[in-house]
């Protein structure tokens, strides 16, 4: 059971899945590859947002959804999806003019790996249950980013989905309210509530 977990920066993608794994110990953790590449491997990022720096996160992405074989149980902390979102809007808010050509880059391995994902997660900001606050400029960036997730995730703008398409759930509320949301899934769907592992 390969598992993603898709939203705009802040909106709390990493304590909904701190949560699900306190009840799933079971499940293997795939950080955010920013953290990752970083913390890890000792990458350096720039302060201001690149589609460079997104593009090298979508790759690091890519390569560890085929780590996994499909009897492990993993949660990843964003899918390739949500690089393909952050790109679309450096373009569309004209920050980087090379975003547009690194999407198009990307589109037909994102199609071939995002089947390996068996559920995506989707954090849309209209479902949080408290607001943040944020500078003019980022605010409009992470509304740029949740606009385009919708666009990929409802309308598989992108045509993504054309082959396999994984199981896509939008949970919102409090975390609380959200991991209900996913257990209930996995109870319905899978057979695999939080009792069972």
């Amino acid at each position: 059971m390969r598992v993603a977990v898709s939203g705009t920066h802040c909106s709390g993608k990493s304590t909904l899945i701190d949560h699900f794994l306190m009840a799933h110990p079971d499940f293997a953790h795939e950080p955010e590859p920013y953290t990752v590449l970083q913390e890890d491997y000792g990458e350096l990022f720039a302060a201001d947002p690149s589609a460079d720096d997104f593009y090298r996160q979508l790759e690091f992405n890519l390569d560890r959804l085929r780590c996994y074989p499909p009897s492990e149980r993993v949660i990843y902390e964003r899918c390739p999806i949500d690089f393909m979102a952050y790109l679309l809007a450096l373009d569309d808010l004209g920050i980087d003019n090379q975003a547009a050509l690194l999407v198009e880059q990307s589109l037909d391995r994102v199609q071939a790996e995002i089947e390996l994902l068996d559920l995506i997660v989707f954090l849309p900001l209209d479902g949080m249950d408290s607001n943040v606050m944020f500078d003019a400029e980022d605010q409009a960036f992470r509304i740029a980013v949740d606009n385009w997730l919708i666009d990929i995730l409802r309308s598989d703008d992108l045509n993504l989905f054309s082959f396999c398409r994984p199981m896509i759930l939008e949970v919102r509320g409090s975390t609380e309210k959200r991991l209900l949301q996913i257990e209930s899934l996995l109870e319905s769907q899978l057979g695999e509530g939080k009792d069972r592992g």
